[in-house]
């Protein structure tokens, strides 16, 4: 898979900095009384990872400090450059370890868990980390007197999905809520973004095999978020008293199917691969061979991302989101071109005068 390169970061920065609706400071900075005045600290569990990242650039917008706590501090130096000199500090926290949890939350205001896993690989298990590990962070929070406690979920999130990971992500709620019944829930559809793990993974598919896999004909709908949006929003529900209990729904302004998404992604990248569909019973299948390949690598597909693949993963109207954040989503559209180049046959500038006349032509 190509790495980003420095003009993509910049195209994406600027991208954030210039939209009006990237960071609504208003209402951030009424939490703040200038640089000067940092005095909320926030602990972020798993803050060195995609949506992290983002998550932490906002809240050291929004004049707090920000603690990262991670499993390996010594691979996440640079988040210090996200804010001023001291602003944010990182240190290591294990989701299994109580200790180092109480450490990373010594002081803190507030504490945002991020922390979740795709796949179950080892110790790394859905249970481990989505239930047991969430429950270990709100009563260590709990203990410690923190007056707000952020979860991310997951959209889906079902105690009665055939999916394990979306089974987790409910008790994970539930365990959490059980200690903290005004903890705040964000619950994001996939997210797309530079670094993102779907749009990439297909993307860099199609540049060695033939066919893209539509899994149960590709008919299963997305309502893809932008990082950014998110970032922004999971900083609004750590800052923002109104917050405070509520479950927070958040996808982008258009809804796609599977096979719109890989076709969109081949669009993008310039390449003609074939669509090919494949029944949920022949998909449980791969996804078998996929949990025995988790061991060692990452796997293509598991069988409990098949199971996932059965429900849509769209909003669904009953719980607030962005709007009621006051964001306004970013479209795929607008940002899945200022990343995904990086997979075209003679990057970037590859094609682009036929491009630039389709535009002239719409």
């Amino acid at each position: 898979m190509a790495p980003p390169q420095a003009g993509q970061r910049a195209n994406l920065a600027a991208h954030c900095e210039a939209s009006p609706h990237r960071l609504n400071r208003t209402r951030l900075q009424s939490h703040r009384s200038g640089r000067a005045a940092m005095q909320n600290l926030v602990t972020v569990f798993g803050g060195s990872g995609f949506v992290g990242t983002q998550a932490v650039r906002y809240l050291a917008k929004a004049g707090w400090r920000v603690r990262v706590a991670v499993r390996n501090p010594n691979l996440a130096y640079k988040m210090r450059l996200l804010g001023d000199v001291g602003q944010i500090d990182v240190v290591q926290a294990n989701l299994r370890n109580g200790p180092s949890i109480e450490r990373a939350l010594e002081g803190a205001t507030a504490s945002l868990n991020l922390v979740g896993v795709g796949y179950e690989a080892g110790r790394q298990g859905f249970q481990a980390v989505h239930v047991m590990g969430a429950r270990n962070v709100a009563e260590a929070a709990r203990a410690m007197g923190l007056s707000r406690i952020v979860q991310m979920s997951a959209l889906g999130a079902d105690a009665e999905s055939p999916s394990k990971y979306l089974r987790t992500k409910a008790e994970g709620e539930a365990a959490v809520r059980e200690i903290y019944p005004d903890a705040v829930v964000a619950r994001p559809s996939i997210v797309f973004g530079t670094g993102d793990g779907f749009f990439n993974k297909f993307a860099g598919m199609a540049q060695i095999s033939p066919v893209l896999p539509l899994i149960g004909g590709g008919q299963t709908r997305f309502q893809p978020v932008f990082v950014g949006d998110l970032g922004q929003a999971l900083a609004h529900m750590v800052v923002t008293d109104a917050a405070a209990g509520q479950t927070y729904e958040l996808g982008g302004p258009s809804v796609f199917t599977f096979k719109e998404l890989m076709e969109r992604i081949l669009a993008e990248t310039g390449q003609r691969r074939l669509l090919l569909p494949i029944p949920f019973p022949v998909a449980a299948l791969l996804g078998k061979v996929g949990d025995v390949m988790s061991a060692v690598v990452p796997p293509p597909v598991t069988s409990d991302q098949v199971d996932a693949l059965r429900s849509d993963n769209v909003v669904s109207g009953r719980y607030p989101g962005l709007a009621e954040l006051g964001l306004s989503p970013t479209s795929l559209e607008a940002i899945l071109p200022t990343y995904l180049y990086a997979y075209r046959k003679g990057g970037q500038y590859a094609d682009q005068d036929a491009r630039e006349m389709e535009a002239g032509r719409a």
